[in-house]
């Protein structure tokens, strides 16, 4: 029966207008590199507003989701929306503040010169990014080292500055992939308090981590494993739905379940 709804739903015109309340839609994604099944009908609805977790173990495609989100993978089959807009969509690249996992900087650069750099990529003038470089810095406690090399930055302070091109330019989609790694609990702390700021604003975030606590700081979650999701919900729902008292519980349980499938 379920398999049979799917299959008309996907004869359908699913695809989200411009009045959608999603930020982000993601339709029976499914993703091969050659002939290895990296993510297997993937689905997710995110709303604006919403700070949305995506949680697994290294190696589950969490990664490969947010890259098609993004616009910088496509998708073997299946479709993702951004905004109503089917990606990629080069004109859209500009709405989405992307982080990825691993830090694209320019090490030869200051801070200041890579925010610069990536502020006139995203077509900002240099009065917006020289305003916007101090709000940023601020947040990520990077305000002292705005006039050194990047190459001279610890991995902690990398990400701290990825996390500030991402957010530089206002966008309305933010699409952050492990985004706290490497970052102390007190800034952890600031930054979290500011993405719940953000999404009061109406921005709608995508959150990728495999760390349980910051699982419990999202407004919904999608669990992932070997490119399958296993469970969606918030996460007391997840909890709740199983009668366990843990996030961590939850996943094992689901992730048990999953093997079993």
């Amino acid at each position: 029966m379920l398999k049979t709804l799917m299959k008309q739903n996907k004869s359908k015109n699913n695809s989200p207008g411009p009045e959608d309340p999603h930020g982000v839609v993601v339709q029976h994604v499914n993703k091969f590199f050659g002939k290895k099944h990296v993510l297997k009908d993937i689905d997710l609805e995110i709303l604006h507003g919403q700070i949305y977790g995506l949680l697994g173990p290294s190696g589950c495609g969490k990664t490969t989701v947010v890259k098609i989100i993004a616009g910088i993978l496509e998708a073997t089959s299946g479709e993702a929306y951004v905004l109503g807009e089917k990606m990629p969509q080069l004109s859209l690249m500009n709405k989405v503040g992307y982080m990825a996992q691993s830090d694209a900087l320019y090490g030869s650069l200051t801070a200041e010169e890579n925010l610069q750099f990536f502020g006139a990529i995203y077509g900002m003038s240099k009065g917006e990014i020289k305003k916007r470089t101090v709000e940023v810095m601020e947040l990520v406690n990077l305000t002292e080292h705005l006039h050194k090399p990047v190459q001279a930055f610890s991995g902690g302070m990398k990400r701290r500055l990825s996390l500030a091109i991402a957010i530089l330019h206002n966008p309305p989609v933010l699409v952050l992939d492990e985004p706290t790694v490497g970052i102390d609990p007190l800034l952890r702390r600031d930054i979290w308090a500011e993405l719940n700021t953000l999404a009061g604003q109406g921005v709608t975030i995508l959150v990728t981590t495999h760390v349980m606590d910051e699982a419990d700081k999202c407004h919904s979650l999608a669990m992932m494993r070997d490119g399958r999701l296993i469970a969606k919900g918030t996460s007391r729902e997840l909890q709740e739905r199983i009668g366990v008292n843990s996030i961590e519980e939850a996943f094992i349980y689901y992730g048990g379940q999953h093997n079993e499938s």
